[in-house]
């Protein structure tokens, strides 16, 4: 990734410089390939460079590496020279129930034992990345998917998806854990005929675990998918939603987004129990400011989420990329090389550049707050109790992706600043488990 890329060079700088060769992959180095390889004046970082999909050419780069003969570039081509995308139909079995997952562990050991106390089935909660298919025709202004994967979409077969799914869910109950699933997909329903049949499948074969997916807003007019999605195990869908503003939509090629119907598109997943991961850019051509409170109302208005706040970022080789180098708006043309978060590396065209930062700012500090949080717990009070709990766990979590929380003090200042919804929670808690316990001598009296 583009704004990792700093890091994995000097990352691959230290392994080099102990003797053993690097071989680069994916979008970024796809597209700089120049940069890695030290062509363009700056230091080598690679020794060789896997160009695009790498899942043909990867075993001749092992069979070079292993003989010391690698190459700088290494391309699947077809016999004309064209790209060969390939095809995902005999995509590898992946042994799930034998690899090491511990790095997908998000329970941290000091309360592990203390989970286990208070009930079965926490002894881990794993999130585990899983690919059913590649590719994106959409083609938006902003996004490296399509130049990367290409429009060419593939997936796997139903079979093979179903059976890692099986595998997890199996592990996860011989190892009294949870496991829930990220498809990494580009975008998980783009074939809404054949999403809707693996998700036939999965119920079928009883493979339902908790899962996340990306998937665009215009494909969830679909009731029927939303149904399966729901019944499959689906519990949160990331929404690439952008902006409010149609015009902004149309200027990066997203007019497919149609903001007169996010509020449907969200209350129909949230009737079944399933809540959405809102995405929004600002910093658009049309964006001004105040946008972060006209956002802000919009998100008000529908059913709880997590709504998450970036600025528009030219990524190499993208056709925004390209429109804003033409038109002389890049302020720092080779960002990625001193990686700056949350920071943006051109000139927007309504507001000021720090006018764009205190937006996005904004809009983080308005999301996640100690009245926000609450107000999204209480959004929620006519459902069961483990909604809220879930809806405030997962507003924690993605704070933690904009304010520090990491040592103890951090933690405790979160939860001091939280401790109505907390105490609210607990409380509840405490009083449905009362409740439960007192039923059971009455039920066993009853026989």
């Amino acid at each position: 990734m583009t704004r990792m890329i700093a890091k994995a060079y000097r990352m691959a700088d230290a392994i080099r410089a102990v003797g053993v060769p690097v071989v680069m992959g994916g979008p970024h180095v796809t597209e700089e390939f120049d940069e890695a390889l030290g062509r363009n004046g700056g230091a080598r970082h690679a020794d060789a460079v896997a160009l695009a999909e790498a899942d043909e050419t990867w075993p001749k780069i092992v069979e070079d590496a292993a003989r010391g003969t690698l190459k700088d570039l290494y391309s699947s081509v077809d016999d004309f020279g064209q790209e060969r995308k390939p095809s995902l139909k005999d995509y590898p079995a992946i042994p799930w129930d034998k690899i090491n997952l511990k790095q997908f562990n998000l329970i941290p050991k000091m309360i592990t034992r203390t989970l286990q106390r208070i009930g079965e089935g926490w002894v881990t909660f794993r999130i585990i990345p899983m690919e059913s298919g590649r590719g994106c025709p959409y083609g938006c202004e902003f996004c490296t998917v399509t130049g990367f994967f290409g429009d060419s979409i593939r997936f796997r077969s139903n079979e093979s998806v179903v059976n890692e799914l099986l595998l997890l869910k199996a592990r996860a109950k011989s190892e009294g854990g949870q496991i829930a699933v990220f498809f990494i997909d580009d975008n998980f329903a783009i074939n809404i005929k054949r999403t809707k049949s693996l998700l036939r499948d999965i119920i079928a074969a009883k493979a339902q675990v908790h899962w996340v997916a990306q998937i665009s807003a215009n494909l969830l007019r679909d009731e029927e998918l939303v149904d399966l999605i729901a019944a499959s195990g689906g519990k949160w869908v990331f929404i690439g939603m952008e902006s409010i503003d149609p015009a902004n939509l149309a200027d990066v090629n997203k007019g497919f987004n149609k903001p007169g119907e996010y509020a449907a598109v969200l209350q129909r997943l949230a009737n079944r129990n399933v809540y959405a991961i809102t995405s929004f850019i600002f910093g658009m051509d049309n964006d001004t400011t105040g946008v972060a409170d006209r956002t802000l109302a919009q998100i008000r208005t529908w059913p709880p989420g997590l709504p998450i706040f970036g600025l528009l970022t030219p990524l190499p080789a993208t056709p925004l990329y390209k429109r804003l180098e033409t038109a002389g708006r890049l302020t720092r043309p080779k960002h990625w090389q001193k990686f700056i978060p949350f920071e943006m590396a051109h000139t927007p065209l309504k507001m000021s550049i720090a006018e764009a930062h205190a937006e996005v700012k904004r809009g983080r500090a308005l999301s996640y707050s100690a009245e926000a949080l609450a107000q999204a717990v209480d959004s929620l009070k006519n459902k069961p109790l483990g909604y809220r709990i879930n809806i405030f766990i997962a507003r924690i979590c993605f704070r933690g992706i904009y304010f520090p929380q990491m040592g103890p003090s951090a933690w405790l200042k979160l939860i001091y600043q939280n401790r109505r919804t907390i105490f609210g929670l607990v409380r509840e808690g405490f009083a449905t488990w009362r409740k439960h316990a007192a039923a059971i001598p009455s039920a066993s009296a009853g026989d």
